[in-house]
């Protein structure tokens, strides 16, 4: 296939994720990903800038559509509470970007994460800014402090928790149900 052939990031970011369940996260390097896709490293690295990135990539993306998601569910009437607007906002996210073949997507690279030290605390410092935008959007419309912060670490504890149990769970139950369902856990056991 040529480089100019469409959807070169999916491309590569596939053939990285089955090189790395296959070799390894070490023992793949980038050419090797290239040739897997059939494109070039040049374009490799207009897509990422390491191997690493092919997992980190989209968290920006998914940071910003998630802070839009909790600011809408907010404005919604009745107004629902922070962690409530922020449930409702991960569940809308995971069913427009959580679907079709990235279920099988999300389990390579759950797997090669938990697998390296280095990559998962690389995860933890993604939720971290993730729980940190949604708390500045949460501050922004009025949810004053502590309550901003708790609620955003709230409901990234409750994505954290539903990714877990979606990765690994049989079936095709949507992300979406998870977040539901680990919500109303978390109300339940805080007496909420």
């Amino acid at each position: 296939m040529g480089r100019w052939e469409p959807n070169a990031r999916g491309r590569l970011q596939k053939a990285a994720l089955e090189l790395y369940a296959e070799r390894g996260f070490d023992a793949t390097t980038v050419a090797e990903i290239a040739a897997r896709a059939g494109l070039t490293e040049r374009t490799f690295f207009r897509h990422f800038a390491d191997k690493r990135e092919v997992l980190f990539g989209g968290s920006q993306a998914m940071e910003e559509h998630l802070v839009k998601a909790t600011v809408s569910a907010l404005a919604q009437e009745p107004g629902p509470g922070p962690v409530e607007a922020i449930t409702a906002a991960l569940a809308e996210m995971a069913d427009e970007l959580f679907v079709g073949e990235h279920r099988s997507l999300a389990r390579h690279r759950h797997a090669v994460i938990t697998a390296h030290p280095e990559l998962r605390e690389r995860e933890l410092i993604k939720m971290a800014s993730l729980a940190a935008a949604v708390a500045g959007a949460l501050r922004e419309h009025g949810i004053s402090e502590p309550g901003a912060s708790l609620a955003a670490e709230a409901g990234t504890a409750i994505f954290k928790v539903a990714f877990e149990r979606w990765v690994s769970a049989p079936g095709d139950r949507p992300l979406s149900a998870f977040i539901h369902e680990t919500a109303a856990t978390l109300k339940s056991v805080t007496g909420s």
